[in-house]
């Protein structure tokens, strides 16, 4: 059995104060709830790590994760965070190459390479996130630009390192725009993934990644996507801020 994870990543959201309120929400309903049998990963802004990970000590099934990180180990990078800072306060996953930071920061696929050695080599795991906009969909180019990103970024890992990654697939084109991607098109695309991934490591190697959905995933679709046989979970964005909302997601399952 793979492994069940939601994520939810906060984005550029929540004061302190805020952070510290929707942790805890999140934290007694998981734990009132009984919720056991789904990894639940909060992804918050640098700011709220060190509190979170106080919050969340002794929660079994709740982990920390960070957005992003630099690939450098150390050294003169005004503003960035390393892998090994992420480490020392107890962060668990790290986020890399979500569609946002590639489209507004210019992140390419070998920059994500270089993080992801870093992210992994500090004993780190990636939550590597990949997907297609509007006009490659459009173009019916989604699957091989999707498995490129895999391709370019990823395969270069020996196969123990690879199945440390979890992969998050990005509708970009259903994110934001009005247009839903269906139950299908996410299995498809799922199903896409772990073909490529077979065609690299084999079948078994395959069969034991997890693959989470990253498009508008909220508690009136998400037992519908969880259903695709390839999807064993969500990367949730807006759905996240609202306790209520991120754990009846979870309880999707």
């Amino acid at each position: 059995m793979r492994e069940k994870i939601v994520a939810g990543n906060w984005k550029m959201n929540n004061t302190m104060e805020e952070g510290l309120k929707l942790t805890s929400e999140v934290v007694h309903m998981v734990e009132d709830e009984s919720i056991n049998q789904v990894k639940v990963i909060l992804a918050t802004p640098f700011i709220h790590l060190s509190n979170v990970s106080k919050l969340i000590q002794g929660v079994d099934n709740v982990y920390l994760a960070a957005q992003n990180c630099n690939e450098h180990k150390s050294g003169a990078y005004t503003g960035e965070i390393s892998a090994a800072m992420l480490k020392s306060i107890g962060a668990e996953f790290v986020i890399l190459g979500h569609s946002e930071r590639r489209e507004y920061f210019n992140e390419s696929n070998q920059l994500l390479k270089e993080r992801t050695d870093t992210v992994l080599n500090e004993g780190l795991r990636p939550i590597f996130c990949c997907g297609e906009s509007l006009e490659i969909r459009e173009a019916e180019t989604h699957e091989s630009f999707v498995c490129q990103q895999l391709t370019e970024s990823l395969f270069h890992l020996d196969a123990d390192s690879f199945s440390k990654v979890v992969i998050a697939y990005e509708p970009i084109w259903a994110i934001g725009t009005g247009k839903t991607a269906s139950s299908e098109q996410a299995q498809e695309m799922h199903a896409a993934i772990r073909t490529h991934i077979a065609q690299k490591y084999g079948q078994e190697v395959a069969n034991e990644i997890v693959i989470l959905y990253g498009g508008s995933c909220k508690p009136s679709n998400a037992s519908e996507i969880f259903a695709g046989k390839d999807v064993d979970g969500g990367l949730i964005g807006g759905a996240s801020l609202k306790s209520r909302d991120f754990v009846d997601i979870i309880k999707s399952f």
